[in-house]
């Protein structure tokens, strides 16, 4: 075959994989694990997607209104002393374990008549929320005796500074994630606040979010999970899936990540979790691994396949 011949063969080819994606406009670029920052403190391990307290790199400083998501594990009986936040929208989404969160004024031993926003034990399936605002104090334990915790800490820019401080955590179960995922599906998390960034203060208490059941955030974004079975898809519908639940429409970027359910497992054996995003065989990933989905428009649909041996817990985090 002359070199003219196999040019046109390998374009022919190269045409004919674009036209399996169903987002042949949008352009998908792995974060591999192992380019995330790592630190092992012995009471905390910790993987950060962007760059985050002694890590920096320039290349990873933020995605749209997405700034940090750190995949944590905390050893028993650590964690992190009360300590301030502000300005930030944060959120843990757990996974395994507990942790324990506690309001600066909710010392141990006197919980009780205190509620969820006060003292809480995150587990698996739960997202706790917190708006820093104008000033908000926590502490984050791991008070089980004997268990790790293992948990995503994700952080987004609000529409606005200042805005007063609250908390709200809310329920996700497996069994929820995986009837969505029969249905090639995705259970939706957060939503936008529906009163926006000029909400009154009785909106700001009343908490009303863009999609019923998620939680409202102070952002144009968005976050949703499944959990795919060996062989199985869903797809995320940018923009949340509803007409007019973001405000930028158009260029709007999606974060992919996989989780390490079974990479930490030392009873799991083979491959495990795998997934493939919009069928390119460029975007396969594993374990830790995460995507930079830029390009896409609301109501365009983020395919995900289950190519693994084990099942896959994806989460998406939707931003302008």
């Amino acid at each position: 075959m002359s070199d003219m011949s196999a040019k046109s063969a390998a374009s022919t080819v190269a045409k004919a994989a674009a036209s399996l994606h169903r987002l042949p406009h949008a352009t998908i670029k792995p974060h591999r694990s192992s380019t995330r920052g790592h630190s092992d403190h012995g009471w905390l391990n910790t993987y950060h997607s962007f760059s985050f307290a002694d890590w920096y790199n320039p290349k990873f400083n933020g995605f749209g209104s997405l700034r940090v998501l750190n995949e944590d594990r905390v050893a028993p009986q650590t964690g992190f002393p009360t300590h301030p936040h502000r300005d930030f929208e944060i959120f843990s989404y757990g996974i395994s374990g507990e942790l324990t969160h506690r309001d600066s004024m909710v010392r141990k031993g006197q919980e009780a008549g205190v509620n969820a926003d006060q003292f809480y034990r995150v587990k698996r399936g739960d997202v706790q929320f917190t708006t820093g605002g104008t000033g908000i104090a926590h502490s984050e334990f791991n008070e089980h005796k004997t268990d790790t915790v293992h948990f995503l800490q994700i952080w987004a820019v609000p529409w606005k500074r200042g805005l007063p401080p609250t908390y709200h955590t809310s329920r996700f179960p497996d069994e929820a994630k995986r009837e969505a995922a029969d249905k090639g599906e995705f259970v939706p998390i957060l939503s936008p606040l529906a009163a926006g960034p000029d909400a009154t203060a009785a909106e700001e208490e009343a908490a009303v979010p863009k999609l019923p059941g998620t939680i409202p955030i102070h952002a144009d974004f968005g976050m949703g999970a499944t959990l795919l079975a060996p062989e199985k898809s869903a797809s995320w519908t940018v923009g949340l899936g509803q007409p007019g639940v973001v405000t930028q429409a158009n260029k709007r970027k999606v974060f992919v990540h996989l989780p390490m359910t079974t990479k930490h497992n030392k009873k799991s054996s083979g491959p495990g979790a795998r997934i493939r995003l919009d069928g390119r065989e460029d975007a396969i990933l594993e374990e830790g691994d995460g995507a930079f989905v830029e390009l896409v428009n609301a109501g365009d649909k983020l395919t995900v396949e289950s190519i693994g041996s084990a099942e896959a817990e994806v989460v998406v985090l939707d931003t302008a």
